[in-house]
């Protein structure tokens, strides 16, 4: 438990938090992964490199040096981090190795003068009663996971059973248990995590399910990211009979049960979970306005499946919007980016609605903003960021 003094330390530091946050957090990564190697594969270096990685955790660092008084502030924080931790399957074990980088990383970048031994003492309280709280949380998880129907613990073969190319830069892949058993059913929304040696190392990823569970097998659906080492390996080298070794479902930018109004908005990839929700709500009649922004129609995944539901579901409309029309082929609702204006005018004409988007984070912010100055309650929107949770403002 944290003293008084301890916590009045930590509420000190904030300041130079918010000014040497980053490059804080960015030394830490350098000590953890040279002191602690056996951690890296669990870490995306893509991140490390450009500096999302090290943002995330500087911007956790700071609200949770901020609310060190309250850190009931902190929900929707703390249960990201917790569901992305089960998903690459984070233990106990690795939290001291963590925090002894850390505590390391303050006293070598903020100097001894900054760095007094009260302060490390301070931080170490207050890292091991947070570590605590979230090996605590993941543990029941765990074991959830493994009671389960169909559950599992630890890293499960999976096989490869089809491979589908669904854009220039998407391609799905639908993936059932090499034991023949079953699978823990997800919900709407949530990912896996997989693991796969590439070149010689081990990795680790989170992807989306987009599609809704079946109780049989599941479906990522993954672009190929320029430089991407795991979109890469399996757009290129995994193949139909081929394995992968699958964690357990995990997330909480699930699927609400509601009879408001949905309104699905995605950019890019961030169709694949949106997929698996509109699938699930189509059944329960609500009304849904499926609204989508990609580069060009080549680009585009899952188009003409979006289009046969709304065929047959008349309570469903969509919506999409290209950067550029192309001169041939299927034609957007708009061209350039989704503004207020279009957004308003393929929103349903009330705004008590459900509203959940995921995409690139500078469409995400531009989504954010527009909902807000449109009506839609801040309370009704939802998002998460496939890679480390950022802030939106």
């Amino acid at each position: 438990m944290l003293s008084t003094e301890q916590k009045a330390i930590i509420s000190a530091t904030v300041p130079i938090l918010e000014q040497g946050g980053e490059a804080l957090t960015r030394h830490f990564y350098l000590t953890l992964f040279r002191d602690f190697p056996q951690v890296k594969p669990i870490f995306n270096q893509a991140n490390q490199a450009d500096g999302n990685q090290q943002r995330a955790l500087a911007n956790a660092v700071l609200m949770y040096a901020k609310n060190i008084e309250r850190l009931e502030q902190l929900g929707p924080l703390v249960s990201t981090i917790i569901n992305k931790h089960v998903s690459l399957q984070i233990q106990r074990e690795h939290y001291p190795m963590v925090g002894a980088s850390l505590l390391k990383a303050i006293r070598e970048v903020l100097g001894a003068d900054v760095a007094t031994d009260a302060v490390l003492d301070a931080w170490g309280a207050a890292y091991g009663q947070l570590a605590d709280i979230l090996a605590g949380a993941e543990q029941s998880i765990y074991e959830k996971n493994a009671a389960a129907e169909g559950g599992w613990s630890g890293a499960r073969e999976f096989k490869v059973v089809s491979k589908t190319a669904e854009s220039d830069e998407v391609t799905s892949f639908v993936l059932q248990p090499a034991d023949g058993g079953k699978v823990v059913a997800h919900a709407p929304g949530q990912y896996i995590g997989l693991l796969a040696v590439v070149n010689g190392e081990e990795q680790r990823r989170q992807y989306s399910l987009s599609a809704v569970s079946n109780g049989s097998s599941y479906r990522i659906s993954v672009k190929r990211e320029p430089g991407g080492a795991v979109s890469n390996y399996l757009h290129d080298h995994v193949g139909v009979g081929d394995s992968l070794q699958l964690f357990p479902p995990s997330g909480d930018f699930t699927l609400a049960d509601s009879d408001k109004p949905l309104v699905l908005i995605s950019g890019g990839v961030g169709i694949t979970p949106t997929l698996a929700m509109l699938t699930a709500a189509l059944t329960s009649g609500r009304r849904i306005h499926f609204i989508h922004a990609a580069r060009h129609a080549n680009v585009h995944a899952f188009r003409d499946h979006i289009d046969a539901l709304a065929a047959q579901h008349p309570q469903l409309q969509r919506f999409y919007c290209y950067e550029a029309a192309n001169d041939a082929g299927p034609q957007p609702h708009a061209t350039g980016y989704i503004d207020q204006q279009k957004l308003g005018a393929w929103l349903p004409e009330t705004r008590d609605v459900e509203a959940y988007f995921l995409g690139p984070t500078p469409f995400m912010k531009a989504i954010k903003s527009h909902l807000l100055e449109l009506g839609v309650p801040q309370s009704q929107t939802y998002y998460e960021f496939f890679g480390p949770a950022e802030a939106l403002g």
